[in-house]
């Protein structure tokens, strides 16, 4: 289960930490232009919201120039493991092969995403063997 000293982050938080990790560090107005391409948001929400984040250590906040320059804190690798292992906690009983099966249920796939995921459980399926 994610540790309560590192929060889960919001719909909108998520939104910031995948542009910081496109992008890289990056101020306000950067993440901005990159946010609002798919909707529209205000600067001072965006400036809000990292804020927040900061306060909440999700990204890191480089003061040493007149514009702040804000990093996420953790990889984006790391984030996502936090996040998908939270929820085999709280939604699937602590079972990774429930989420599994009910990802694979939920969205409809594309032939080489099928065959990324049999090549996957293929590597998985080895290293147990030994």
């Amino acid at each position: 289960m994610m540790n309560p000293a590192q929060p889960r982050p919001t719909t909108a938080e998520l939104a910031i930490l995948k542009v910081l990790w496109q992008r890289g560090p990056s101020t306000v107005r950067e993440v901005l232009e990159v946010l609002e391409r798919s909707r529209p948001t205000g600067y001072t929400t965006v400036l809000k919201t990292l804020q927040i984040m900061t306060s909440k250590e999700l990204v890191q906040r480089d003061e040493s120039e007149r514009t702040h320059v804000y990093a996420a804190a953790s990889a984006e690798r790391q984030m996502l493991r936090r996040i998908v292992s939270d929820l085999i906690d709280r939604a699937c009983g602590g079972s990774p092969a429930k989420l599994v099966l009910h990802a694979l249920d939920a969205r409809r796939m594309s032939a080489s995403e099928l065959k990324e995921i049999r090549t996957l459980l293929d590597e998985f399926e080895k290293k147990n063997a030994r």
